[in-house]
């Protein structure tokens, strides 16, 4: 998937207190890219919307979360 970019707005998580954010862009045909701001000439990582929306219920169910040590 490599969709125009060009005029993608990105928005920058109000956790952020660093320069090593994570920036989320909503794109045509309801695709989601997401990108690390201190490196953006990386490509981003392009979700539609069903994987977006999977993504967003892990995150809220802790998947993603460190384990406990």
């Amino acid at each position: 998937m490599n969709p125009d970019m060009s005029d993608a707005v990105w928005i920058t998580s109000r956790a952020c207190n660093n320069s090593a954010c994570v920036q989320v862009a909503h794109l045509a045909g309801g695709l989601v890219a997401l990108r690390d701001s201190k490196d953006v000439a990386k490509p981003a990582h392009v979700f539609d919307a069903g994987e977006w929306t999977a993504f967003l219920a892990g995150v809220k169910h802790g998947e993603f979360d460190l384990p406990e040590s």
